[in-house]
Order: structure tokens, then sequence, then C-alpha cells
């Protein structure tokens, strides 16, 4: 068994509350009666590909959802049942990463989008008084800056050869299981974090 020296860890449901269920709601309180199929944590239709993989502007997202809906709605109406999906910072698992980059070196894998980034940065300001999120990893990778997303191959190959990792030296910690397939069909160590877990009390040894 290889060394463990490198973690890789997923922003939503790993380091902050996310609830797709609310923004799902808030989306069909707006006309878009089968939300889930156009969105949800296993997948992604074409216009939030593209959002999530930076080949839209938060510009043309807002105008194709706009012509997609039944209802006249705003951008700002939007923007707010999007951003729905984002709860609040787990404090005690950020103040853990600060505990361990010592140890391994951390990184950052995110699917996201400048809406959800400009979003989750100013309640992590509020919430735990920290500037950036960044700043707790070697290198913060997200999806919507990269030009791509998980759970394709791509991303991991991406990451591993940008970060000069090895792959079986490598944790990656996701809470979905398509990722975590794609990671592990490359030879990464992998952690499916269940809901109610938390990293701060897994054990690390055991990788």
């Amino acid at each position: 068994m290889a060394f463990l020296k490198n973690i890789i860890f997923d922003l939503g449901a790993v380091l902050i509350n996310i609830d797709y269920k609310r923004t799902e709601k808030a989306f069909v309180k707006l006309g878009f009666k089968d939300f889930e199929d156009m969105y949800s944590q296993f997948k992604a239709d074409a216009i939030f590909e593209n959002l999530e993989t930076g080949k839209i502007s938060n510009e043309d997202f807002y105008n194709a959802l706009i012509s997609l809906s039944p209802n006249k709605i705003t951008k700002e109406q939007i923007k707010d049942a999007w951003n729905e999906i984002i709860l609040d910072w787990r404090v005690e698992s950020l103040d853990f990463l600060e505990t361990i980059n010592t140890k391994y070196s951390i990184f950052l894998l995110s699917n996201t989008n400048a809406i959800h980034h400009e979003h989750f940065s100013s309640s992590l300001k509020n919430e735990t008084n920290r500037n950036e999120i960044d700043s707790l990893f070697v290198k913060a990778y997200y999806s919507n800056e990269i030009h791509l997303r998980k759970p394709n191959v791509e991303i991991f190959e991406f990451v591993a050869k940008d970060a000069n990792i090895n792959i079986i030296e490598t944790l990656f910690i996701d809470d979905t299981i398509n990722n975590i397939e794609t990671a592990k069909s490359l030879g990464f160590k992998t952690h499916l974090l269940l809901e109610g877990e938390r990293i701060e009390n897994l054990d690390y040894d055991q990788f």
C-alpha cells in the first residue's frame, strides 16, 4: 500500500453544507416543473454543465433560463434560486484543514460556477472571518476555471498532472458516488463522505 501524501477534498457537502432540494423547490416555484431533470447531485443538462465548465457567462445562463421559463422571471430571481443550494460552512472541518496541511499536501476540487463562488466566498467571510478558502490548500481547482467537470476522467488527470502528485499516494474525498468511482478507476485512494460524516473524524491512517 502506497503511503498517503496528498488529499483532495470536494467542497459541497464536505466543507460547506448544501441542499439540492432547496434549489429544486425554488426553481419549481419559478415555473421549472422538471428542474430535477435539469440539475441534481448526479447530473447536469447542457446549460448547467456549460456554466460549471465556464463555457457560458452568468448573463448567458440567466438569459437561457429566462427563455425556458413559462413564467416572467428576472435574473435576480434565478440567482437567488440558484444560490438556495448553499447553506452554512462546516467551521470545524475548515479548522481541521489547518491542522493537517503540514502532514499532507491538500487540494480542493469542486464542480462550481462564478455565481456560487461569489456567494460562498461572501458567506465564508461572514461566518468564519476568513478572507478566502483557497489559502487553506496548496491549490484550489474549480470546474468553471479549468473548464473540466467531475465525474469526467479528464479533470482528475488534469489535477494530478498540474499538482505534480502521484495518484496512488493521493486520497480523494467526495460526497458523490459518480465522482468516487471515476477517481477509484484511475487508482486514487477514495472515501465517499456519507451524510453525517465529517472529515475531521476520519481515520486517515487507514488509507
